[in-house]
């Protein structure tokens, strides 16, 4: 189980990196020196997936400026992230993207973030940043039925760059609490 504080889990895993050829893999290691928004999702062509999928690439510059790369991660083939990737919105599909997708087909990554529903082969809705050494700092699981707010993880991305201690309702531009 990973713990925020210590090292992040390694991965190692196929994506959508290249759309032409579907054999650039992703690796931990990729994003030394830089922030990383890992999230995983249940499945390709569902109902609240895209939804996030979506808001996250709308809102991909912001994460960029901070100095943060975004995944996001299913236990679907790069094959089926292709295909969602090339369909429509209209059509449930993301109607492109512009960061990648991993596959974690063998369900190894998605057991050692302890988000894996063993029974039904498939991801919880989870979210990892880890800091550009590797450490885990912040992670945060929600049943499948429940979208995650992007708002609330450039907030909490800022907070951990800011270096302080943040209060409750804390955003970017205000005080930090002194001790």
């Amino acid at each position: 189980m990973p713990l925020v504080g210590q090292p992040a889990p390694d991965f190692n895993m196929l994506s959508t990196k290249n759309m032409k050829t579907l054999e650039e893999r992703v690796k931990l290691s990729d994003f030394k020196g830089k922030w990383l928004v890992m999230f995983f999702y249940p499945m390709d062509f569902t109902f609240v997936c895209p939804t996030e999928i979506i808001a996250m690439n709308d809102r991909l510059q912001e994460f960029k400026d901070l100095d943060a790369e975004v995944i996001g991660v299913s236990t679907d083939s790069v094959h089926s992230h292709k295909a969602w990737i090339n369909t429509p919105r209209d059509q449930n599909g993301l109607g492109g993207i512009d960061y990648p997708l991993g596959s974690d087909i063998t369900k190894e990554v998605a057991r050692s973030y302890d988000v894996l529903i063993e029974n039904e082969g498939v991801a919880l809705r989870g979210l990892f940043i880890i800091d550009p050494e590797g450490v885990l700092r912040y992670q945060v699981v929600h049943d499948l039925n429940i979208g995650r707010s992007v708002d609330e993880t450039l907030r909490v991305l800022e907070a951990l760059q800011a270096g302080g201690l943040c209060p409750a309702n804390w955003h970017p531009g205000q005080k930090l609490l002194e001790v």
